[in-house]
């Protein structure tokens, strides 16, 4: 199998954008016509591998790639987790790349249970294309995912400058005169240039929140061969102008994720009037091709 770079890389030039969606659902959000019949796990975990093949059948032609977040999955227990592996292989199936919302990490011989878990291809119970993982239990815990992954023909999204309000708390201390995410960042430049194919990008990639778009701009200027998985658009209050430096000469080395602001465009005001929750997934339709529009006109 192609390495997950070259595979990102065609698929991004097949759709001619970088949007990435984000599948995160949660039952109060959800349209009036896909919510649970009851509170069981079963039957909520039922509306989100409803809701979430929804999304998917109309944003699959539009994207390159689906983001499923693990916690909302795994919050309602073993149902959950059975949903999640469904909606991952419906995306699959649909031609989609995908990228596992999961952050894990542990010491050596767990993040390599983990790694064989998400990262081992065919042979991978969930067969993720990409995993996110946190970089604070150091090289060796990163180590086994890089190793499956190149092994593999998948990737890795280390976390380095995150999107949240309390991102700065430990990843801006000083450390040796520099914040701590170049630190982190300078790693994860090492192990993408180490992992590099001929598609110019490694197999290690970062986790860069719009809502920083001076620290994107800093990254980006130091980790020329890492991909860049860019949160923090949309919802959260990054706008296309923020992650225009997120992107190389060709328009490549990031996707932009955007979630809520996409699987629930049902309930914004710009597009409540016209669809509203019956035609719930003609306002996905819309907010994706807008969420394109914006980001075409910045790269």
């Amino acid at each position: 199998m192609d390495s997950f770079s070259i595979r990102l890389t065609l698929a991004l030039q097949r759709v001619q954008n970088p949007l990435v969606v984000g599948l995160d659902p949660r039952v109060d959000q959800l349209p009036e016509p896909m919510r649970p019949a009851t509170n069981s796990a079963e039957d909520v975990a039922r509306a989100y591998r409803d809701f979430c093949k929804g999304v998917i059948d109309v944003v699959s032609p539009l994207v390159a790639a689906v983001k499923p977040q693990a916690a909302f999955f795994e919050a309602i227990g073993p149902a959950g987790c059975q949903a999640l592996a469904d909606v991952m292989a419906y995306a699959r199936a649909k031609g989609l790349l995908v990228l596992l919302d999961g952050k894990r990490n542990d010491i050596g011989s767990t993040a390599f249970a983990y790694a064989q878990a998400y990262l081992d291809g065919e042979n991978s119970p969930w067969k993720s294309d990409a995993l996110t993982v946190s970089p604070y239990l150091g090289d060796d815990s990163i180590e086994p995912f890089v190793s499956k992954a190149t092994e593999a023909g998948t990737g890795i999204f280390v976390l380095v400058k995150t999107s949240n309000p309390g991102a700065g708390m430990f990843q801006d201390l000083t450390v040796d005169r520099r914040p701590l995410y170049r630190h982190v960042g300078d790693h994860v430049a090492r192990l993408a240039e180490q992992t590099m194919d001929e598609s110019g990008y490694g197999a290690v990639g970062a986790v860069v929140g719009a809502t920083y778009p001076e620290q994107l701009a800093e990254l980006r200027s130091t980790m020329a061969r890492a991909w860049f998985l860019v949160p923090g658009f949309g919802n959260q209050g990054g706008v296309a102008a923020d992650v225009a430096v997120a992107f190389d000469e060709n328009g490549l080395g990031a996707i932009i994720n955007s979630s809520r602001a996409i699987i629930f465009a049902h309930a914004r005001e710009e597009y409540r009037d016209e669809y509203g929750v019956k035609r719930w997934q003609a306002a996905v339709e819309a907010a994706t091709c807008d969420a394109i529009d914006a980001l075409r006109s910045v790269i």
